[in-house]
This record gives C-alpha cells, structure tokens and sequence, in this order.
C-alpha cells in the first residue's frame, strides 16, 4: 500500500466520497448574459436588440439568423420564438463615461473591476452589470433601471419623451418566473394579432362582394337608360333638321358626283390646244421609243 517513511494516510485519502456539485460562477453568470450575445455568444456591441423576453443579442447575428435558419448554431433555442424582425427592438442605450474597455489594462498595472458596466441608468446612473434590474420600452427602446420607474412614476419616457403604458415595460435578462411572465404576454399579444388580422380580411371581403353586385345591378339599368334615350336623339335632331337636312344631303351627292367624274385637260374641248401642251399629258411631249435612249452609268458601283 505504500505508506513508507510512517507517513499515516487520512480516510479521505483513501475512500472516495461522492463528488461535490460544481457550483456557477456568479460573476461569470452575470458577464455572459450583460455583456455577451444570447445567440453567437460573441460580445455585445452596438447596435443591441432584445425581443419580448428580454434577451440580449447584437443585431447582426439575428439578422443572420433570420436569414438562414437552417443553419446549425449553438443556442438556437434562445431565438426559437423570433419570428422577424419586428419581434425585436432596437435598444437605447446610455454609455458608462467610467467605461475604458476590456483592453486598458494591459500591462496589469492597473486594478480593473470585473462589474463595470459599458452602459449605466440615464436617470439614477446604475451601471448595467447585473446587479440591479434593467428594464426598456418597447414604444421607444430607451433603457433604465427598475428603481428610476419606480421612483419617478409617470407615463411619459425620461429620456425621449414618448408616452409608454405599464405593459409596454420588459425586464431585461429576469428570473425564470419573470420570463414566464413575458412569454404568457407575447402569445396573448400574437393571438389578438391573429385576430385582428382575420376580422380586417373578413370585412375586405365582405365590403367588396356588394361592390361588384352594385355594379352589376347597375350597368343593365344604364343600358337600358341610355337606349331609348339615344333613339330619341337621332329621331329629335332628323326632324329638327328638316329640309335643311335635304339640302346638306344633295350637296354631298353632288360634291361625290363631281369628285368621281373628274376630267383630264386632255379631254376638256373648251382648252385651246396651246394650253393643253403645257401638261405631260400631251401627245407632244410622249417620245417614241427611237427617241428615248437606255440608261447608261457613267460610275458604276459594282465590283
């Protein structure tokens, strides 16, 4: 068994015991969720979105996402209820002036404090690391810590101004019950959704079907209106026009009559000969075909 030189083994050397439960990093817990990416795990960087659960991602891994979600990632569950890109909100954030970055100290000189956060409360100046509750608004997307609401209680945002309801209030990165909470809040608002969309294609549907039955109904009548209408027309303005009509008739008759029995001065007897010999008509200026001579080209083109 060994044991020379009276060393004494002690039980727990000896006989294995059960293995203790690895317990999480609490400041490991809080940096992985604050300052990563829920979906690439990647840090977060402007411009952050969160969905109705109060989840952190940067935009442009949801973007990705939503693109291709065929696509193996490693937490695809944590983005299994985004269905576009209106389930999500663009944050406004407040940046922390005490924030140097994760590279400032790089000779190790200098103490850094794991629980910095990169944003902070624009009314009460909570750093956004964790250890205080954060919330935003899904009318604006502004940001700010849960004692601030409480605090100062009004309807209207602190930071831009827009008007915002109680429910319109989403606990960013909450406890189990919270997320519940929210999940039960997004599937009532996508079913009223879902009704309202369908109540809207009903009365479409409805408001164009008596439409086209309108129209029909009335084109028959339109045409039945305008029949009589227009023979009473033609006969009213016949018998208003009475022998003027006649007259404007026979004009037309002689005006074809003329235009059809047109004469060549050839023909003309009263024409002296001399006038006549002005026109090419005239059997002077027609040559024999001894008189008339072959075309002859004087630069031919072919080659």
């Amino acid at each position: 068994m060994g044991c020379d030189g009276g060393t004494i083994p002690k039980r727990h050397e000896l006989v294995k015991g059960p293995k203790k439960v690895e317990k999480v990093d609490k400041s490991a817990e809080l940096a992985a969720k604050w300052k990563y990416c829920a979906l690439s795990q990647e840090k977060l960087r402007r411009p952050i979105v969160s969905c109705d659960l109060g989840k952190l991602y940067n935009k442009d891994s949801v973007i990705e996402y939503l693109l291709d979600k065929t696509a193996e990632r490693p937490n695809a569950e944590a983005v299994a209820h985004i269905r576009g890109i209106k389930d999500i909100k663009e944050l406004n954030l407040t940046d922390n002036p005490e924030w140097k970055g994760e590279r400032s100290n790089t000779k190790g000189d200098i103490y850094e404090d794991v629980h910095c956060g990169m944003f902070i409360c624009p009314v009460v100046g909570l750093e956004m690391n964790g250890k205080h509750r954060f919330c935003y608004l899904q009318t604006c997307g502004c940001v700010f810590s849960d004692r601030a609401l409480k605090e100062v209680k009004t309807e209207i945002c602190h930071k831009c101004g827009d008007t915002f309801k109680y429910e319109d209030v989403v606990v960013l990165n909450g406890t189990k019950e919270e997320v519940g909470k929210l999940r039960d809040r997004m599937e009532e608002k996508r079913a009223k959704a879902k009704t309202k969309k369908s109540k809207k294609s009903k009365a479409a549907e409805t408001a164009s079907t008596p439409s086209e039955s309108k129209e029909d109904t009335q084109a028959p009548q339109e045409d039945l209106a305008a029949g009589p209408q227009q023979n009473g027309d033609e006969s009213s303005q016949s018998d208003v026009a009475g022998p003027s009509g006649s007259s404007s008739s026979a004009q037309g008759t002689k005006a074809l009559a003329s235009s059809t029995s047109k004469r060549t001065f050839q023909e003309m007897k009263e024409k002296s000969e001399v006038f006549k010999s002005l026109f090419t008509t005239h059997s002077s200026a027609k040559r024999t075909k001894d008189q008339t001579s072959n075309w002859v080209t004087h630069t031919p083109y072919h080659f």
